[in-house]
């Protein structure tokens, strides 16, 4: 097996992972449905890798981790009968292709847009009978992302705000609409009016060409970092956030974002 390609490689130790006889009892358990939270993790992890800088051996390891991925569903297919690794491979190099006429097609260099490349993926859909606007966007998405994808189709028939600025007036509305709930406490309430807000969220960074999960991705880590600046300042007058009161964390918050953190 050391001798061969590595891809046939790792279809082999999968095989032999998932051997109903000889295979390791955790793997054979395994469906699709338990698999799956993995494959989101290692795309998660890949991103991550990207995100923490050039460091090649990691950059490799997540990506093996993620084709792993792959790997096991396409095992897992084969065992139904459904199909191989090697017809992923096929159908993906010739989605790829179909995709891109201005590369391997009749199209034109100059029509290599955004737009040409949802007309293809409308065609896909419409045959495979997937009908509306909003017609196959994965519902397994991250709710930010999704939040985007389902305006931006909207967008693309002139269903949108039209502009930033009309998207920030939206979100004064529905924090208005929040802050009137807030007496009443209603929990189903309250749920509804903060995703009303979170997805007009959303739209405010589409519409300023910013992907809103990085955006909330990089305020979680800012806060972090405060945090952690907080609860050193507080350790080296002895004490920890539970110790102290509320306005000495407040003056080391303040003093870290003086501090640039």
């Amino acid at each position: 097996m050391t001798d061969a390609p590595s891809i046939d490689a790792l279809l082999a130790v999968m095989a032999r992972l998932r051997d109903k006889d000889t295979g390791c009892p955790w793997d054979i358990a395994q469906d699709f449905a338990t698999i799956a939270p993995y494959t989101v993790e290692e795309a998660y992890e890949v991103a991550d890798a990207i995100r923490r800088g050039p460091e090649p051996a990691m950059l490799m390891d997540e990506l093996g981790d993620l084709l792993l991925q792959t790997v096991y569903h396409a095992r897992m297919a084969e065992e139904r009968g459904w199909f191989r690794f090697e017809d992923v491979a096929a159908a993906i190099t010739a989605k790829m292709i179909r995709r891109h006429p201005h590369v391997f097609g009749e199209a034109d260099s100059a029509t290599a847009t955004e737009d040409l490349w949802e007309q293809r993926k409308d065609a896909e859909r419409a045959a495979r009978a997937e009908t509306g606007v909003l017609a196959g966007i994965a519902t397994g998405l991250p709710a930010l992302t999704r939040a985007a994808k389902i305006t931006r189709r909207a967008a693309r028939v002139g269903f949108d705000w039209p502009d930033a600025a009309a998207v920030l007036d939206k979100l004064e509305e529905e924090a208005t609409e929040l802050r009137a709930e807030l007496p009443r406490a209603d929990r189903a309430r309250l749920a509804d009016e903060v995703g009303d807000l979170l997805f007009v969220l959303a739209n405010l960074a589409r519409k300023l060409d910013l992907d809103p999960e990085t955006c909330l991705d990089g305020a979680n880590r800012k806060f972090e970092r405060r945090f952690g600046a907080v609860e050193a300042s507080l350790a080296a007058e002895g004490l920890t956030p539970a110790d102290a009161t509320l306005d000495a964390m407040e003056e080391a918050w303040r003093e870290a974002k003086r501090q640039g953190l």
